[in-house]
């Protein structure tokens, strides 16, 4: 992978020393995300994987067959092979087992963080790949944070009882709640045995950095989207 302009992507330190090839991007990239980090990464579009995410808790596991299918997370042993997750507010993260040498992406919405995606992808790891949670690193990158993600009770209750919130977690204010899903999907990672030094997480707001990130509650349109990308070469 050659090196690109820092303001298209951003690197997680942690997974500098491994070697692997990590990063999120930014709206600086055009809509098609595919051939944009093609180009710009000099990997082949037919190398990229991404699949159709529906807002599930389905989690795909990469062979041989590089068809998309519908996955909110996706994991894989193959090398050569860049995949990732798409994303407007929502969580993406990064996911990677030093020892047995498995990488993952995970889309996390409300309703994945509500039905515990994170933690079923490092379970999946876990039976799948015998991966031990000492192990893994995990990148949780830019989204909506707190200050700016508004919702009803139902929402709420659904990432509380997911996550079991801490107070300060979240906040009413004018009859709303103020959530953060970032810190959910880390509460959740922590929960399974991921180890805090090894958790990287962004402290950017995508609501509050429309001219770094997509936002759909900002631009209230589904129109762009930036993207959390992992490959091991």
């Amino acid at each position: 992978m050659r090196d690109t302009k820092t303001d298209n992507f951003i690197k997680p330190q942690i997974f500098m020393k491994d070697g692997i090839h990590a990063f999120f991007t930014t709206n600086l990239l055009n809509h098609n995300l595919t051939d944009s980090v093609a180009k710009l990464t000099s990997i082949s579009k037919k190398n990229i994987y991404l699949p159709v995410q529906k807002h599930t808790n389905k989690i795909h596991v990469l062979d041989s067959d590089l068809k998309s299918v519908v996955a909110d997370a996706v994991l894989t042993e193959k090398r050569g092979l860049l995949i990732g997750v798409q994303v407007a507010d929502c969580v993406p993260i990064l996911l990677y087992d030093r020892d047995k040498k498995v990488i993952g992406a995970v889309h996390a919405g409300w309703r994945g963080t509500a039905a515990q995606i994170l933690k079923n992808t490092i379970k999946t790891m876990q039976e799948r790949f015998f991966s031990s949670s000492e192990d893994m690193l995990i990148a949780i990158g830019p989204s909506i944070r707190q200050c700016c993600y508004e919702v009803g009770d139902d929402v709420k209750t659904a990432v509380e009882v997911a996550t079991r919130f801490r107070e300060g977690d979240y906040y009413k204010k004018n009859g709303k709640w103020f959530i953060d899903l970032s810190s959910a999907n880390k509460i959740q990672a922590l929960s399974m045995g991921i180890l805090q030094q090894n958790i990287w997480q962004s402290d950017e707001c995508t609501f509050c950095n429309p001219d770094k990130f997509y936002s759909y509650r900002y631009t209230k349109n589904s129109l762009g989207r930036q993207g959390g990308f992992i490959g091991i070469f």
